[in-house]
């Protein structure tokens, strides 16, 4: 086993008022600088009627915090119970509009999302996250990783019953890992033990979870940055 490290937090999956989170976008931002955050990206639950609203408030307090607390933010989305059929055309309009990353809800194991979600997603190379993928198939894990889409290991309660599967599938068909926490509340924003502890719990490896936690999280940071102006 390798030595184990801490890395910084580096968070892309997480909510704010703009959708359910009960916090505003720069207050989710200011806890998260107090976390210790290197990177966090909003990704609110959009479809088709708030897409460009939600990305256009986000970025401006991302822009805000960026420029007074050095914190790396990032707008994002999440699409969210759309239509699996539809997720081409508003991943890239979510992009149109500015978003530093896409990310679509998946087919957790507690929520009815409509089936075909995962590999939809997967097979959509304007998306960047498939969030909390639930029963994914090896069908999803293989398109994940032929078009660059990230494979999410959550933090959060109930998504997180997939975690297991999720690691092997995406281990087995060399797709990308990437912890998230979803944090949809103050107490659910992560910390760098945290953050070891809940990827090491989906079955990883200790350098399996490193790299997860720094490799993967930096590879995806960077095609953020390469996406918008900082």
């Amino acid at each position: 086993m390798g030595e184990s490290k801490t890395v910084p937090v580096r968070d892309f999956h997480t909510h704010t008022t703009l959708s359910d989170g009960a916090l505003t976008p720069v207050e989710l931002l200011r806890r998260a600088v107090v976390n210790g955050y290197e990177a966090l990206g909003m990704a609110d639950h959009s479809g088709a009627g708030s897409l460009e609203r939600v990305l256009r408030e986000a970025a401006a307090d991302c822009e805000l915090a960026r420029r007074h607390w050095g914190i790396v933010a990032l707008p994002g989305v999440e699409l969210t119970h759309v239509p699996a059929a539809s997720i081409p055309d508003l991943a890239a309009r979510a992009r149109a509009a500015g978003a530093a990353f896409v990310v679509v809800h998946g087919e957790s194991p507690v929520e009815p999302v409509e089936p075909g979600t995962n590999l939809a997603a997967a097979s959509c190379a304007d998306v960047d996250l498939l969030a909390h993928p639930g029963l994914l198939d090896e069908e999803a894990a293989a398109a994940a990783a032929e078009n660059g889409v990230f494979l999410e290991i959550t933090a959060k309660s109930g998504h997180s019953l997939g975690n297991g599967r999720v690691a092997r599938l995406a281990l087995a068909a060399d797709a990308k890992l990437l912890l998230s926490s979803d944090c949809h509340h103050p107490g659910e924003l992560l910390t760098p033990e945290f953050a070891r502890t809940v990827v090491l719990g989906a079955g990883l490896t200790d350098d399996e979870a490193t790299r997860v936690l720094e490799d993967n999280a930096k590879e995806f940071l960077h095609r953020c940055l390469d996406r918008v102006a900082i």
